[in-house]
């Protein structure tokens, strides 16, 4: 049994399909961690989606920002993007049974040594805390109430975590982190606005994963959600996408021996801006 961390997959299907061949993942033995953005903007989402879904327990995927947005676009909430892709999965007949599945998905998987998050996590919180506090978000996703959380969820304050954040902005903060952030200050300020190389890091403001005495540190983080970064893998963290939208591989590591395994996205799958 092997278990192949993937990144980003946004749609991009017929990547996926060739890098699964490539590590001849077998979904009766085998385990898919995926980082989150299984959907948008690649041209075949609506089929990354059902195959997610139809791998069962084989597959464990965490909540994207691009997964968030489709969950709120079907109920109406949050403008539409440029380049969006979710008019097929909104008018397929399955529509209601993929989104109630998506919207039971995990923001924070942790696993032994690992922690499976699609952005990352603030400098205050240990893995365990993390996964705590994601079950909050969680349970207002599945609860009868998740279409005022969709409501609530989007939007870029607070920026920072205090432990006596409650409501609306408590649950904004948990889904910022894990899905939204690149950089934040040493003490944990979240920055929205900069998504491009480390270079272009705004003043006073650092990778999460670089933050002195991060919390976390003591887990191995496997994210995505940072195509400028590209992929980077040191002792405790497996960024993993590597820009198959953008004309870079789809990459997956397999965990038990750090192996890595590549496709180049095909000219269908490359976004032109």
């Amino acid at each position: 049994m092997a278990t192949y961390a993937i990144g980003d997959i946004q749609g991009c299907f017929d990547a996926l399909t060739r890098l699964l061949e490539r590590c001849a993942f077998n979904s009766a033995n085998d385990k898919l961690w995926l980082v989150g953005d299984l959907v948008n903007r690649g041209p075949r989402s609506l089929e990354t989606l059902r195959f997610v879904r139809d791998l069962g327990s084989s597959a464990v995927t965490v909540l994207g920002n691009h997964d968030l947005s489709l969950l709120m676009a079907a109920e109406g909430f949050g403008k539409k993007g440029k380049g969006d892709t979710f008019d097929e999965i909104l008018a397929a007949p399955d529509r209601n049974e993929l989104l109630d599945w998506l919207r039971q998905q995990p923001l924070c998987h942790v696993e032994g040594d690992y922690c499976l998050v699609h952005a990352g996590l603030l400098p205050q919180w240990t893995a365990d805390r993390a996964k705590s506090l994601a079950a909050e978000v969680e349970a207002a996703l599945s609860g009868a109430d998740w279409r005022d959380l969709l409501a609530n969820m989007w939007g870029s304050e607070p920026a920072s975590w205090r432990d006596d954040l409650e409501g609306w902005p408590r649950l904004r903060v948990i889904v910022n982190a894990m899905t939204r952030m690149r950089f934040c200050s040493p003490d944990g300020v979240m920055d929205f606005k900069v998504k491009g190389e480390l270079a272009k890091a705004p003043a006073g403001f650092i990778p999460w994963f670089d933050v002195p005495g991060r919390r976390s540190a003591q887990t191995v983080l496997v994210t995505g959600h940072w195509s400028a970064l590209g992929l980077k893998i040191t002792p405790n963290l497996l960024a993993l996408d590597s820009g198959c939208l953008w004309g870079g591989p789809l990459s997956a590591i397999r965990l038990e021996d750090r192996a890595l395994f590549q496709v180049d996205s095909s000219p269908q799958e490359i976004r032109a801006w």
